[in-house]
């Protein structure tokens, strides 16, 4: 498409010149000698968009080591609902609302849909809360039709349509989640990302709200809140290293 692609902290290298040319235009305008912004909550995000905005090439590289292993950042997830609520709510607040702030939406069509994609996340949250009480409502309407106390309700064409349309669309997403997730780390893998959707999405929802409501008190004045990732372990402490002879 031509659009910048953001440094989402996947592995992202960076060429010296790129840099090189950021502090200058930093120092210039005088923001210090840095490469990235420090005071925002996802620099990494808004130093690909920058290296676009100066003229540079992003590319989004899928490529294996000698070992067959996909070349990527390798790290546990948090695994507490609260230490996961509060990184996603960073990755929201940061790229949603604060990105918004400071990046703008500049570039031409290409830049501002890409930007839009990446400040959904509130809406998203939103969207999803109310979807998951129209299943409830659904499930409670649909055992009041069952007892005989009310006759279901008909479905206009339109309606049906947009149905089918949204299921067609979450069996593609399911298919996708599960075809690269199994095919890099096996089937079990697979059907438990799928598994887990639902659990994301209620964490999407939480960090959703915590993020909007983060952003307002910076409204006030208040400093944002960076908040630091917890991992308890690396993926590269649990391979054991061979042997060394003398």
């Amino acid at each position: 498409m031509g659009a910048g692609i953001p440094g989402a902290g996947v592995g992202c290298a960076v060429s010296r010149r790129a840099l090189d040319s950021l502090v200058e235009r930093h120092t210039a305008g005088g923001g210090g000698g840095l490469p990235f912004a420090s005071d925002s909550l996802t620099e990494d995000y808004e130093l690909g968009l920058a290296i676009a905005a100066a003229g540079g090439r992003c590319r989004f590289v899928r490529a294996r080591g000698a070992d067959g292993r996909l070349i990527a950042t390798r790290a546990f997830f948090p695994h507490r609902f609260d230490t996961v609520v509060r990184q996603k709510s960073r990755w929201v607040l940061g790229i949603a609302l604060q990105g918004w702030d400071r990046v703008g939406w500049a570039g031409g069509a290409r830049e501002f849909w890409m930007r839009a994609r990446d400040r959904r996340g509130p809406l998203t949250a939103l969207v999803m809360l109310v979807g998951y009480a129209l299943v409830l409502l659904t499930g409670a309407m649909g055992v009041i039709v069952v007892t005989g106390v009310a006759e279901p309700a008909p479905l206009i064409p339109q309606l049906k349509a947009v149905l089918v349309a949204n299921a067609a669309a979450f069996l593609w997403r399911i298919a996708m989640r599960f075809a690269f997730t199994a095919r890099e780390y096996g089937m079990g893998e697979g059907l438990r990302a799928v598994l887990r959707l639902p659990l994301a999405n209620v964490i999407a929802i939480i960090a959703g709200r915590r993020a909007v409501f983060a952003y307002a008190r910076t409204l006030g004045g208040r400093a944002a809140v960076w908040d630091k990732t917890e991992h308890d372990a690396h993926p590269a402490s649990l391979v054991a290293l061979p042997a060394v002879s003398s």
